[in-house]
């Protein structure tokens, strides 16, 4: 008999973890899980909840569908701090039961005091990392527990065993706003005496950012930590002037320079901490999961450089750093180990300039033997690691040297595979990306003098990168930053970075589409990802204030264009010099104005979501009115626009910018451009996004695979072809003679152009949501190009979603699953069917057209021909 599905996870709020959890009546969300034996069609009726608190249980049932962001019970209490409750959900089926425990809710909870070096710091050095200790005493170690933060980045260790696995902790927030602390269980504990050390570096509140050599101390000059041990709910050890302080074996860690590490040197002068004043600022129990390990990689070869360097090649292109085991005994004064760091290799030798300043280089001071080392405050994008030091040290190099992969602890949702070879090497390549820019906030680059939050990239990925992991926690928390920066400190302009490190070069803030508008369509993205109402509850002041004060408009409503105006608009067009990479093609004010009209038509939605009708009506309106005059200034009759390009015609389509009588004239010339541009790519930052999707709605889906297929420079494969592991900055990153591009702008490891592999998953795959959360969702499978098979699947917060094709000749078979809880619309063989939950399969008839179509084969060259034909394997 048939069976209800199985609830697998229940989340509180966005939390990825239920230690520590931050506010008093977070939501309730669960997901299901189904096999064959599970009922088809399964829709929830109704949930129940158990609340046991102390051993006395309440419970509560609801007649309800909903099981995404279920509010927190009225009559069942909230959480206070230090709670723990055990919360229990059925649906259906069998209980499911999770174990909860609050956080420190209020700031009258904190006893504890920010504590550091009793010297002056540095006003434009780096501050040498130091190490607090303190003994303490306990009777026991039952529900013992560490709440800690730092103006810096700290690591705990209590009887010489590591506490917790974050790194980097507490991360890096907006510290006037918002302060993270952790929650750490503490089993390690003994009766007795204990003790206690904690090594603190300077991290990003003041360590060196931006590509500004000077630019340190943005946030504070002096670091120091905040900790505070409790057992039974009640405080046993906290920070204060009691507390000992003392330097030791590491000289520097630096997030751009490296870390250098003695290991001569302990801690021996311990002197008297002095106390730090606490930022006015919130302490906050962070959605967004920590940073950690998360896997190594060993090196696949040892490379001799033309000039005798010792190079590692770890064949992928990530964000961490290399630990080494088994360290040799000096055998001379002052013998050290040097590893330095590098994307790419350039003439055989490490490829440093596109680093810029940052010096990317960690240094070991060789003393007594060690069973290992590995760096505790700095990361770098790399794939080939130089070493020097004694030569046994590269004899067993691929035991010996260990790549450390970190990023934040997102949960892995979504994946795509296909037949074609490069196609799924450009997949993996968008995920390495992801990994290496999502290292406590959204980064640009990982590697180079630069590392920021830049907004414009993240609004190009954010719907990319929700397929992909689970962002909503991660991308949340760096959202709230972004409106408290945007509302209390930069008039109302949503910054370019978050944190907002440039605002200290003295300027009045830049407002700017495209980045600017992050604040208007992350959140919905989020939403429809995810479901969530909460973030579009919380980011409203935010969109309004955007809208209505931010933008600066000329007489017409449209972005004031002054006659020294800039946008930064269509960033990196392939064609732009690489010293003037803002020089687009597209007129830089059209795709700002593009961005505007469609903002105001997501700021009337939200509104309507949010049950705020005369707002909806509001913003309606102004989109009615910008979008006709966006025509009248930017449009002709016939469909063509005054920026004849790739992304003039793309941004018409995806921000519905065009009338029916536009549509046949635009389409033809869309696909014009593309057809005479070779199939290369003519898109950056702006257009990059939408160019598959534009051509597939003017219904030229052939040309948007063999855009996709492409290999020559520029193109998505073309980085394939160059052994590219990551998605890089510039299409040309690499040229085609090996050579690294000569812009200062060159990164190997940038996420943005990587939004391709949305039209992998909801084109090629053909899963796409219909409403948020996938709570109705369509399967539409569209082959073509050279491929024979794909498969696709993310985790919807109702379950996994998935669908898997084959075709063979004209037979298409497809298998997909639809989670519980959820419908969609299967559009497969020309025929619509509307399912429930469950596993299918079905075949169809479908004929693919020839590849490219023969309309746009005859444009071209018979060098061009052969490409194509060599193309049909997915390889050359």
């Amino acid at each position: 008999m048939p069976s209800p599905p199985r609830i697998t996870k229940l989340t509180l709020g966005r939390y990825s973890s239920s230690l520590g959890i931050g506010e008093s009546r977070p939501s309730l969300s669960w997901r299901f899980e189904q096999d064959d034996s599970t009922e088809k069609g399964w829709k929830q009726e109704n949930y129940e909840l158990s609340f046991t608190r102390n051993g006395k249980e309440t419970t509560h049932k609801v007649d309800s569908s909903e099981n995404v962001e279920v509010p927190w019970p009225k009559d069942e209490p909230g959480l206070k701090s230090r709670e723990q409750v055990e919360v229990r959900v059925r649906a259906g089926g069998d209980w499911y039961s999770q174990k909860v425990e609050a956080a420190l809710l209020d700031s009258s909870d904190w006893s504890a005091s920010v504590i550091g070096p009793d010297i002056p710091a540095p006003a434009n050095l780096p501050k040498r990392p130091f190490y607090l200790r303190r003994t303490f005493n306990c009777d026991s170690s039952s529900s013992a527990r560490i709440y800690a933060t730092a103006l810096g980045v700290y690591e705990i260790n209590v009887n010489g065993k590591r506490v917790g696995d974050h790194v980097m902790a507490p991360g890096w927030q907006s510290y006037n706003h918002r302060l993270h602390y952790q929650t750490y269980k503490v089993d390690n504990l003994v009766k007795g005496d204990n003790t206690i050390e904690i090594v603190v570096g300077e991290g990003w509140y003041s360590g060196r950012l931006t590509w500004m050599p000077d630019m340190r101390n943005i946030w504070g000059k002096d670091i120091g930590v905040m900790i505070q041990l409790e057992m039974e709910g009640k405080s046993v050890l906290t920070t204060d002037d009691s507390w000992e302080w003392s330097y030791g074996n590491l000289l520097s860690s630096e997030l751009y320079d490296g870390e250098s590490y003695d290991a001569n040197l302990n801690p021996t002068e311990w002197r008297s901490v002095k106390i730090i004043p606490l930022l006015k600022t919130n302490l906050i129990a962070p959605e967004a999961p920590p940073i950690r390990r998360i896997e190594d990689l060993k090196p696949i070869k040892l490379i001799t450089t033309p000039s005798g360097k010792k190079i590692l090649d770890f064949g992928q292109n990530f964000v961490g750093w290399v630990k080494i085991k088994s360290i040799p005994k000096a055998s001379r004064p002052n013998e050290t180990i040097t590893l330095r760091y590098a994307e790419v290799l350039d003439k055989g030798e490490m490829g440093m300039r596109p680093l810029r300043s940052a010096k990317v280089t960690d240094r070991i001071y060789l003393g007594e033997a060690m069973d290992e080392w590995e760096p505790k405050f700095t990361t770098h994008g790399f794939r080939y690691c130089e070493v020097s030091g004694p030569g046994s040290l590269l004899e067993n190099y691929e035991s010996t040297f260990i790549g450390v992969v970190i990023h934040s602890d997102m949960e892995r949702i979504g994946d795509f595979t296909c037949s074609h070879e490069m196609v799924n090497k450009l997949h993996q390549n968008v995920v390495w990306g992801l990994r290496g820019n999502f290292v406590g906030l959204p980064t640009d680059c990982p590697q180079r003098d630069e590392r920021l939050g830049w907004t414009g990239d993240l609004q190009a990925f954010a719907p990319t990168a929700s397929l992909l992991y689970d962002t909503a926690g991660f991308l949340a928390n760096w959202l709230h930053d972004l409106s408290a920066e945007q509302l209390n400190d930069n008039k109302g302009v949503v910054p370019l970075v978050v944190p907002n490190t440039l605002s200290f070069f003295g300027q009045e803030p830049l407002a700017q589409a495209v980045w600017g508008d992050v604040c208007v369509i992350t959140p919905k993205d989020l939403y429809q990802a995810y479901g969530s109402k909460a973030i579009l509850e919380e980011m409203w002041k935010s969109i309004t204030t955007w809208l209505d004060k931010g933008i600066p408009r000329g007489e017409n409503g449209l972005w004031l264009n002054p006659r020294d105006g800039f946008q930064l608009s269509d960033w990196l067009d392939p064609r732009a010099p690489p010293d003037d990479p803002g020089a687009a093609l597209t007129d830089q004010f059209l795709v700002a104005d593009a961005y505007l009209v469609s903002i105001h038509q997501t700021a009337s939605i939200i509104a309507k979501i949010l049950g705020n009708e005369s707002e909806s009506s509001r913003y309606a309106k102004e989109h009615s009115k910008l979008r006709s005059v966006f025509q009248e200034e930017y449009l002709t009759p016939s469909g063509r626009l005054s920026s004849d390009t790739q992304t003039a015609y793309t941004l018409a389509y995806q921000f519905g910018l065009l009338d029916d009588k536009h549509l046949k004239g635009a389409s033809e010339r869309l696909v014009r451009l593309v057809t005479r541009g070779d199939f290369r790519i003519a898109t950056g930052f702006a257009g990059t996004p939408g160019i598959l999707h534009a051509l597939t709605e003017a219904g030229h889906l052939q040309v948007a695979y063999r855009m996709l297929q492409e290999k020559g420079c520029p193109s998505w494969l073309y980085p394939v072809t160059m052994g590219a592991t990551t998605v890089w900055e510039r299409w040309d990153s690499l040229l085609p003679d090996g050579s690294i591009n000569p812009g200062e702008m060159t990164s190997f490891n940038h996420y943005a152009l990587g939004a391709v592999a949305n039209w992998l998953h909801t084109t090629v795959g053909g899963l796409k949501p219909l409403s948020p959360g996938y709570k109705r969702f369509q399967i539409q499978p569209r082959p073509g190009g050279t491929l024979t098979t794909a498969s696709v699947h993310t985790i919807t917060p109702y379950g996994r979603a998935a669908v898997s094709w084959v075709l063979k000749g004209t037979k298409l078979n497809v298998e997909f699953e639809i989670p519980p809880n959820t419908t969609a619309i299967v559009k497969l063989g020309g025929k619509e069917e509307e399912l429930g939950s469950g596993k299918y399969s079905r075949e169809v008839e479908y004929q693919v057209e020839k590849f490219p179509p023969d309309a746009y084969v005859t444009k071209f060259s018979q060098k061009v021909q052969v490409r194509l034909e060599l193309d049909v394997r997915g390889k050359y």
